[in-house]
């Protein structure tokens, strides 16, 4: 299999201007990315089991790696939610199908959104971690528009080893993240 073009380009160009940017020696010690985790709650499967299953599907068909399905963790009454019943599904990309799925996100996905001025420079947490949520999963091309039963937002969390808000985002807008201005 062929190497990621991402993969090939963080390699050859975006690392070294990193670490000359901030002054890291030690190549191993660069901002990469670790892994990019997506989630998707699914709080009416609790009703509805079938809904699940194409969810799972959707998330299945946008990364190319079968969606976990995780299950509530303590009941509550009030949401007629009991421990054990599925509540949402996941998919963790590490490797070259993590940057495959980069690829697709930032060049393809995100601008298809309407109206999109750019993601948020504010969704960092403190360990270099990106987290941004998109509304519909229509926004990739691999989902099937007259297939989709309802509108599914899902969140993706791009792991770092950044270790800070600042190299993770300096990472994040080498590899083409379009932050706002």
């Amino acid at each position: 299999m062929a190497v990621p073009r991402l993969k090939e380009r963080y390699v050859k160009e975006i690392r070294p201007a990193l670490m000359s940017e901030l002054g890291i020696t030690n190549t191993l010690a660069a901002p990469r990315l670790e892994k990019i985790v997506l989630n998707m709650g699914v709080g009416e499967a609790t009703a509805n089991i079938k809904i699940m299953d194409a969810a799972s599907d959707e998330l299945g068909r946008i990364t190319g790696q079968k969606a976990v399905i995780r299950r509530a963790k303590k009941s509550i009454a009030a949401f007629k939610l009991r421990a054990g019943m599925p509540v949402g599904c996941s998919v963790t990309l590490r490797g070259d199908r993590m940057y495959e799925f980069y690829d697709r996100l930032v060049s393809i996905a995100l601008p298809r959104v309407r109206d999109f001025k750019g993601v948020p420079t504010n969704s960092f947490d403190g360990s270099g971690n990106y987290t941004l949520g998109l509304k519909d999963q229509l926004i990739f091309p691999e989902v099937d528009y007259n297939k989709v039963d309802k509108m599914r937002g899902m969140n993706v969390t791009i792991c770092t080893n950044a270790g800070s808000k600042e190299r993770a985002q300096a990472l994040l807008r080498a590899l083409g993240m379009p932050f706002r201005k």
